[in-house]
């Protein structure tokens, strides 16, 4: 089906299965009674206001009955009147009190706050019950986001909780389908691998970076058991080694499961699973196989458990695999696909597996170094908790080669980009359909992947840009009669590109025009005419779509887009700032990548024509850089998003060196939207305030991303960055700030040492990249630069600025160039 917001999947009508319910509550026996019989049900914490999901009903849509009984005395009837304050529902209720209907809303965001008529509240027992309907996402009785609210019953001041265990019970999950314009990314199965070990002592888990490899170690009854988990990019496999110190010791039980309802397990050897899911309502199916490679003792199955009895040490190997070949191609056979990563290990031990393992990821992450100071051997959690308190170095030094692990593991070649959780999403419905929005999320993603000298990992995010490029004509003929290619504010596996969710957000065409800057950042890292060759025809696109949708702003007559709005801040406007710094950005890096190409030379000059018409970036009344076309930026409006500083960073257009007016209006912009924001907002503003070259204001927000999370961000136990909830954006754009801290290339220089905090006195980085085609290692001590060395991969002349001193060297391809500490050329 066509809509506003794209293609909408197939949706039944609900009319039928709706009045189906409205019957059942009209019977003389229903959940609604007083006395109804609940003894058999469950029960459920109440409320969830993440959904039903997260408390133990995932995957569950449709009609859900709860009751709760709750006591009154005399005093509490006495009163005048009382309230129900369920406050939120996902999506439609049905409330009731001792049988009495209390009222209906099927809107999340009205809150349910239901007036009780008298006398129908008793002493004594009372039974609330409540049915949640919801047809898709997330369902239940929502409460407060704020736990520390509790729903309940409210009169004149006074609250009586009702948060707790009520009882519940699945009246019908079987739900008319419901349309969809995107589609979430979601788990596939689970591992479940029990151990008879019910006390241990000497427990220790460890991620290493450099292997890539999880390890677990713990004593039991006297021997040492240890554990190590590894995905082999080159078998294509998730391996888990078992071992013991004592010979016979390893038994343990496996279940392979799935949180898809339609499912099906069954045995392919006495040692081998294989798990079959179809997505609801969906075109992909899959297909996992679990085996295990034994060192002496004995496998079998039993019950769809694999069981292992009395091993010196055991392997298990998974594989999985879906008939997704492309946006437009689902035949792939996934059971055979699946199968070949079982037969990449057939011949192999785990030690060769684990080899293979570490030589493709050290190909990668051996590519970059750095040295803050000495690692502290404290647990994780108690490093984050301490960070903020007592500046560690060394931490944000791991926290830096922790977002290339992350980006490693969730690039590679010919898989799907990195989205809003990575790969690491476990829940059917998960926030935001954990897949990629386009103005800012996906583009931080990808922030450190040149810099931190791990380019080759943008293959995937250029796939992606292809795919988006050649869905986007459709949605450019469609909603613009424009030519060439436009990307809203969100895409998926299908790569939509029409606008979705709100029109105050989603009418936002820049989603392209953005992406198309990291291919050319990527060039101007690489310096690799191939870059440019292979996405021509992207840019050109993305170029063309403006060059016929810009129109005068009816005031004063420069070039703009609307409708657009500055990304989900201040609704629909013709005009604001970023829109324009992205445009202004799209249309020099066609020209240059046209020039440099020698292409559309006709094309080429009338952009050139069109460029400086475009709407300029303008200061306002406070001294701040404005967000729109007109002055009415708010001191006090403290949003996540801080949309109209693109130009600073992660555009080059607003900078110290050739526009300081906009630079430090941009710094006004800044203090006045504040610090405290989401996880990926502390990252943008780390990078900001390095771009403002304020080294002590950026640290600030690297400790504000490296607390312990709460309701504003910061980090988990594990480091994954809290939106909150979890977001891996957080990661990658903290990680790319804080080596914008260390060097940044993006003005006529590179500048060493821009926004070095005091904190971080000394240090030691290899293979760090810089614009222009350069690898730098560099060294300093107490503050001060002591050596650093170039290498120049396309030949370019080097311009480096360190504090006042600026030194120029024209330089050959693949030449190494060695400098002392005030930039003298020592050879």
């Amino acid at each position: 089906m066509r809509e506003f917001m794209g293609v909408k999947s197939q949706e039944d009508d609900a009319t039928t299965w709706l009045n189906y319910l409205a019957a059942g509550r009209k019977e003389k026996i229903n959940p609604s009674n007083f006395s109804f019989n609940d003894t058999d049900w469950k029960e459920i914490s109440v409320p969830s206001y993440e959904g039903w999901e997260h408390i133990g009903l995932e995957g569950v849509d449709g009609a859900v009955w709860f009751r709760y009984e709750f006591q009154l005395s005399e005093e509490d009837i006495q009163q005048d009147t009382w309230s129900l304050d369920l406050n939120k529902v996902r999506e439609m209720d049905f409330t009731y009190i001792n049988g009495v209907f209390l009222g209906s809303n099927s809107t999340f965001d009205d809150r349910r706050i239901y007036t009780i008529p008298a006398g129908t509240l008793k002493k004594g027992k009372n039974v609330l019950a409540v049915q949640v309907i919801n047809l898709n996402g997330k369902g239940g009785i929502a409460g407060y986001k704020d736990t520390a609210q509790h729903i309940g019953l409210v009169s004149k001041g006074k609250k009586i909780s009702l948060n707790g265990k009520w009882k519940y019970a699945i009246l019908d999950a079987n739900t008319p389908r419901v349309g969809k314009y995107q589609a979430a990314y979601q788990p596939f199965g689970t591992v479940q691998v029990s151990f008879p070990h019910d006390r241990v002592q000497n427990y220790q888990r460890t991620l290493d970076l450099k292997n890539a490899e999880v390890h677990i170690s713990y004593t039991h009854q006297g021997t040492q058991f240890e554990r190590t988990y590894l995905a082999s990019h080159p078998d294509q496999v998730l391996a888990m080694h078992y071992g013991a110190s004592r010979p016979g010791q390893v038994s343990f039980e496996v279940e392979l499961a799935s949180k898809h309802a339609k499912q099906t397990i069954e045995t392919l050897n006495e040692q081998t699973l294989h798990l079959q899911v179809d997505v609801k309502d969906g075109a992909l199916h899959g297909d996992a196989l679990l085996t295990v490679k034994l060192d002496a003792g004995h496998a079998s199955i039993k019950n769809g458990r694999l069981i292992i009895r009395n091993a010196n040490a055991a392997t298990l190997y998974l594989t999985a695999a879906t008939n997704f070949v492309n946006y437009s191609n689902v035949t792939g056979n996934s059971f055979e696909l699946a199968k070949v990563g079982l037969k990449n290990v057939d011949t192999k031990n785990f030690q060769a597996v684990q080899q293979d393992h570490r030589i493709d990821y050290g190909q990668l992450f051996n590519t970059f170094s750095i040295d803050l100071g000495a690692q502290d051997s404290s647990a994780t959690n108690i490093r984050l908790q301490n960070f903020s308190k007592n500046v560690d170095p060394a931490f944000a030094a791991l926290y830096v080669q922790y977002g290339r692990y992350l980006l490693i593991s969730s690039s590679r070649e010919n898989t799907q980009p990195a989205n809003l959780q990575g790969i690491w999403n476990h829940l059917l419905g998960p926030s935001w359909d954990s897949k990629y929005t386009t103005n800012i999320n996906l583009e931080m993603n990808y922030w450190p992947t040149d810099v931190l000298n791990l380019s080759s990992l943008h293959q995937p995010l250029f796939q992606l840009i292809r795919d988006v490029s050649e869905k986007g004509q459709e949605t450019a003929r469609s909603y613009y009669n424009a030519r060439g290619w436009v990307l809203h504010h969100n895409t998926d596996l299908w790569r939509g590109t029409a606008p979705i969710n709100n029109s105050d957000h989603g009418i936002w065409p820049m989603g392209g025009a953005w992406l198309v800057n990291h291919i050319w950042e990527s060039y101007l890292f690489n310096q690799d005419p191939q870059i440019l060759t292979e996405n021509y025809d992207i840019i050109k696109g993305a170029t063309l779509f403006f060059k016929d949708v810009l129109i005068p702003h009816p005031k004063t007559g420069e070039l703009v887009s609307s409708p657009s709005n500055s990304p989900e801040n201040g609704g629909l406007v013709a005009g604001p700032a970023m829109d324009q710094q992205i445009v202004r950005n799209l249309f020099r890096v066609y020209i240059q990548a046209s020039k440099i190409l020698d292409k559309d030379v006709k094309l080429r000059d009338s952009i050139a024509e069109m460029l400086p018409k475009i709407a300029k970036d303008r200061i306002g009344k406070h001294g701040q850089l404005q967000e729109w076309m007109e002055d009415i930026d708010d001191p006090e409006n403290k949003h996540r998003h801080v949309s109209h500083l693109w130009a600073l960073h992660p555009g080059s257009e607003v900078n110290w060196d050739s526009t300081p007016d906009l630079w430090n209006a941009a710094r006004k912009s800044l203090i006045m939207r504040g610090d405290e924001g989401t996880g990926w907002s502390l990252a943008w503003k780390i990078n900001f305030w390095a771009r403002l070259l304020d080294a002590e204001h950026s640290l600030g927000l690297v400790k504000m991303l490296l607390r312990p999370a709460d309701r504003s961000g910061g980090s988990y136990p594990n480091l994954f960055d809290a939106h909150p909830p979890f977001q891996i954006d957080g990661n990658f754009g903290g990680a790319a700030g804080i080596v914008e801290m260390i060097v940044q290339s993006h003005t006529q220089y590179i500048d060493i040492l821009p926004a070095l905090p005091n904190a971080f006195s000394k240090g030691v980085i290899k293979g760090i990249k810089a614009r222009g085609g350069f690898v730098l290692d560099m060294e300093w001590n107490n503050h001060q630069l002591t050596k650093i060395t170039v290498r120049s991969i396309a030949g370019n002349e080097l311009r480096l600025k360190y504090q006042k001193q600026i030194k120029k060297v024209n330089t050959v391809k693949n030449g190494l160039y060695q400098f002392d500490g005030m930039l003298n050329l020592i050879k």
